[in-house]
């Protein structure tokens, strides 16, 4: 089992930044690759952001390219979602997740555990 736990959302201004962070706890961080995903009211789930478990590789969807950037340490156990130039469309609770394939999946099925979410609002 794996637990984890988002932190670092809040309300921004539309082009302001936030970081969101994500802590885990349990099994060895190392082995799993980890995603952000978000839903907006009314939305399904979408994926975000995720980065393989070394670190190396790394997915945006095209919303997310040049404006997001997700990160991991392996050695604090967490990984880190920063999100630049923000729009009132990112409005969502954000979600990150482990998945133990270890691969920057975009598909929210590869993915095991799952946080409980922190909400990110962005203001016109």
């Amino acid at each position: 089992q794996v637990q984890l736990a988002e932190s670092g959302g809040g309300l921004v201004q539309a082009g302001g930044s936030l970081r969101l962070s994500c802590a885990a706890s349990g099994r060895t961080f190392s082995n799993y690759a980890m995603g952000w995903f978000r839903q907006a009211p009314g939305k399904e789930r979408e994926f975000v952001a995720a980065i393989s478990r070394g670190g190396g590789v790394t997915n945006y969807p095209a919303s997310a390219e040049g404006r997001f950037t997700i990160s991991r340490d392996n050695a604090k156990n967490t990984v880190y979602l920063q999100m630049n130039s923000l729009k009132p469309e990112d409005t969502a609770v954000y979600y990150c997740a482990a998945g133990t394939g270890g691969v920057a999946s975009t598909n929210e099925r590869a993915y095991d555990y799952w946080g409980q979410g922190t909400q990110v609002t962005v203001s016109s």
